[in-house]
């Protein structure tokens, strides 16, 4: 980097890499491929988040921890400022669903401060969510499950009812569980209220093989996107390998649900083909999936395209992955050292790596 130039300075979130994967590795990882000269900072609500640990090509530089989003704009602002004085923060890339409501919120404020942040319109966020799921797809012309909130058990069940079992309870962030009777659903219920509060979702279950994609828009403009047919799921749902396919019907999907929502930056399709019937929208995520980085792989290289475009300064191109290229999700264990966990724990902060970073298996690392 010339002297002249300013430091990027990317902080990123999601940083969890094991059974149930988060994005913020993989959209590292791929950024760095672009900017290398790039620092990244972790934005963490957990010292147990694997990534943290990480020395591979999705580390990051350092680390803070942050208030969980539940507790408002106020202390995550607090806390950005915090992070700023110390990092000189160029941008913010959120990966977390969860996040978003303060992201946007804080958006003038960040920006008065010369961070830029990779996040829709509230407007655009808001249509699609899960609680509006089903105005979105008549909208858009788009087939979708039938979807009821409730603030209570008792309204739950008799949506339940209306749906019929099996069917999903979910956050309206996250977490789904799939109930086939009034008992699970009430335990099913407690357990997500408990952690994301009200209202609930409650959607009917749609069996058939699952497809994903990835995608940025500009202004409802589809930018770039590569599209994936699920061909392992973990228990807990999670993509962990799928196959690049070609299909003009979920690319007519995509482009009409960019459009509907006039869509600014990354998001995620989620999709379920049943037997004799069209496409049915699942859910839409507003960013990228935890797999973006097989993407960047290929050539399609999403997040570094949504960090340079943020940034002002020139992206990659973007190329089309040809269908039949497959990837699989793969488990390794990272070394490091308690002492990082422990300064991490006290201080809310981890920004020396150092020696204290350096795996002491006796194996060669390159």
């Amino acid at each position: 980097m010339p002297a002249t130039q300013k430091p990027v300075v990317i902080a990123v979130s999601g940083l969890h890499r094991g059974e149930s994967p988060q994005p913020g590795g993989a959209v590292i990882e791929s950024i760095r491929s672009h900017i290398p000269h790039a620092r990244f900072i972790g934005i963490s609500y957990d010292p147990m988040e694997t990534g943290i640990y990480s020395d591979g090509p999705d580390r990051v530089d350092a680390t803070y921890l942050f208030p969980y989003p539940g507790a408002g704009q106020r202390d995550y602002l607090a806390r950005i400022r915090e992070v700023h004085e110390r990092e000189g923060l160029s941008l913010v890339m959120p990966t977390l669903d969860s996040e978003f409501d303060n992201l946007i919120g804080l958006r003038d404020d960040l920006e008065k401060m010369g961070i830029a942040v990779v996040a829709p319109t509230a407007k655009s966020f808001a249509e699609r969510s899960k609680i509006r799921l089903n105005e979105l797809c008549v909208k858009a012309n788009v087939a979708g499950p039938r979807t009821f909130p409730a603030s209570d058990v008792t309204t739950a069940a008799q949506r339940a009812i209306a749906v019929g079992y099996p069917c999903y309870i979910k956050g309206l962030h996250y977490e789904a569980h799939l109930v086939h009777t009034e008992a699970q659903l009430a335990a099913a219920f407690d357990r997500v209220v408990s952690t994301w509060g009200t209202p609930v979702m409650v959607q009917e279950a749609i069996y058939g093989e699952e497809y994903d994609v990835a995608a940025v828009a500009e202004g409802g403009e589809l930018v770039g996107a590569i599209t994936l047919r699920k061909l392992l799921r973990s228990r807990m749902g999670k993509g962990f390998g799928g196959v690049v396919v070609e299909n003009p019907d979920i690319d007519g999907i995509t482009r009409r649900l960019l459009k509907e929502l006039e869509w600014d930056g990354p998001l995620e399709i989620e999709l379920v083909k049943p037997i004799g019937r069209p496409f049915v929208l699942f859910e839409i995520n507003p960013r990228f999936p935890a797999w973006i980085s097989f993407a960047a792989k290929t050539g399609m290289n999403l997040p570094a395209y949504s960090a340079a475009h943020a940034l002002g300064t020139t992206p990659p191109a973007l190329s089309d992955c040809p269908a039949g290229k497959m990837f699989l999700r793969h488990c390794e264990d990272i070394v490091a050292d308690i002492t990082l966990l422990a300064d991490l724990g006290i201080d809310r902060e981890l920004t020396d790596y150092s020696s204290k970073h350096k795996p002491e298996d006796g194996l060669t690392h390159e």
